[in-house]
């Protein structure tokens, strides 16, 4: 079993916020869980920089992250030519903020994935002469072909996994829609790479599917955005790049365990961004699973646990959950705990105490509606249902408004005017921007946090 003493990981805390107490009858509890990592600065035991190598072989040993750029080559990226050039100058930008001894490759996407940089199935290993290699080899990017991003995620997955790295992560850059492969064989290969590798996704133009990108960073636990001005990429793909090199532990998994009897409703990540855990648990035992939060660096995220208790009387109080920070142990050895809390629930006749919403779950409760209504009135705006949209954005006016969300606040008036956002009075715009409607839409689930 691999010793992980506390000067190879980062420190976690994890802070429980609920309301405890529940009404005769009362059933459902909520509470919000805190996770911060602090510290650290090594994998495994194994230090992200200055460690990796390669063998003989040419085959990557020791080396504590791995990344792989994938870009669009498809022919779409040569309208306007600026495009290609643009995506070629953001990997060489990319390429430059690698750390030392990073494990990385460039893959070119088309209807089929070409390994561009450095080629044989394996990944180099960042330095000087390296990095100058592969700008060197960005020069053969062209645009022309179709698009399958299924089959990009499937080699950045071959190559990460041939490679001996802690930290898995893919950059991934597209212009258009996934229309060369079948909708369900990029539901298998995000399937299929799920949990074995993180990747931000970014759409650059307007002629991307929303749902499609973010979809991809949803399964795989990255970020989402779009760079409307293919100009923007180069800062883009930096500032990925620099929050990638800035992760030091990976394969972190918030992990529940329920006493008889209880029934886990729903999971979900509600800061920095709303993501669903819930139908991503794996078993970890009797009454016990496991949910996976990617890789970590210095940071914080809030999660959302609700479970279904059995009713109890007056007086009486129970243990609805643990909820518990686990690291796998690579040698297969029991998992380490980094930290724990517990989710309460105390029956109650206090009427006050009861009814009482703790200010943590009623925020994130109104980031998620937030998100999810911004959703259903963009869908309802494309399909000609105007009073719809009208009353789903007004909605999301008010909730923006009431949270102090003002980055949403800002993306919605470019699609609605507002007339009052305290009551959600909005008028849908006649005219709006294609890139302001899709930044929308790519942004709705990104949240504030809660002023604690």
């Amino acid at each position: 079993m691999a010793n992980f003493s506390k000067s190879n990981v980062p420190q976690f805390s994890v802070e429980v916020y609920q309301n405890e107490f529940l009404p005769q009858g009362g059933r459902e509890v909520n509470a919000i869980v805190t996770v911060t990592s602090t510290g650290g600065g090594t994998t495994g035991g194994v230090p992200l920089s200055g460690t990796a190598s390669t063998d003989l072989s040419g085959s990557v040993r020791a080396a504590g992250a791995g990344v792989v750029i994938m870009v669009d080559c498809s022919g779409s990226m040569d309208y306007p030519p600026t495009k290609m050039r643009n995506a070629r100058d953001a990997t060489a930008a990319a390429i430059d903020t690698l750390r030392d001894g990073t494990a990385f490759a460039v893959v070119g996407g088309t209807h089929l994935a070409k390994e561009v940089y450095p080629g044989n199935g394996r990944l180099a290993v960042a330095d000087e002469r390296t990095r100058a290699g592969a700008k060197e080899a960005l020069r053969s990017l062209a645009a022309g072909g179709g698009t399958a991003i299924g089959t990009w995620l499937r080699l950045a997955d071959r190559l990460l996994g041939a490679a001996d790295v802690g930290i898995r992560h893919g950059i991934l850059l597209t212009d258009g829609r996934n229309e060369h492969e079948a909708p369900e064989d990029l539901r298998a290969a995000l399937e299929s790479c799920a949990g074995r590798f993180t990747c931000d996704a970014r759409g650059v133009g307007t002629d991307w599917e929303v749902k499609e990108v973010t979809g991809i960073a949803s399964a795989l636990l990255g970020t989402a955005d779009i760079v409307a001005d293919p100009a923007g990429l180069s800062a883009d793909f930096r500032r990925m790049m620099e929050n990638a090199m800035g992760k030091e532990v990976a394969d972190v998994a918030l992990r529940l365990w329920t006493p008889v009897g209880t029934e886990i409703m729903f999971v979900k990540q509600v800061a920095p961004t709303v993501v669903d855990l819930t139908g991503r648990r794996t078993g970890a035992g009797p009454r016990a699973g496991d949910y996976p939060t990617g890789s970590w660096g210095d940071e914080s995220r809030d999660y959302h646990v609700c479970v279904r208790v059995p009713e109890a009387a007056i007086g009486q109080e129970m243990l609805a959950s643990r909820v518990s920070l686990v690291l796998p142990d690579p040698a297969g050895g029991a998992p380490r705990t980094l930290s724990q809390g517990l989710v309460r629930a105390v029956w109650t006749d206090d009427m006050a105490a009861s009814t009482s919403i703790n200010p943590q779950v009623a925020h994130y409760t109104g980031q998620a509606e937030l998100a999810q209504v911004i959703q259903q009135g963009l869908d309802a705006r494309k399909s000609g249902d105007f009073d719809s949209a009208t009353a789903k954005l007004g909605r999301a006016v008010q909730l923006a408004s009431a949270s102090g969300n003002k980055d949403t606040a800002k993306l919605l008036s470019k699609v609605v005017d507002v007339v009052d956002a305290a009551t959600g009075t909005v008028r849908l715009k006649a005219k709006v921007a294609e890139a302001d409607s899709m930044t929308l839409e790519t942004r709705s689930t990104k949240t504030v946090r809660v002023k604690k």
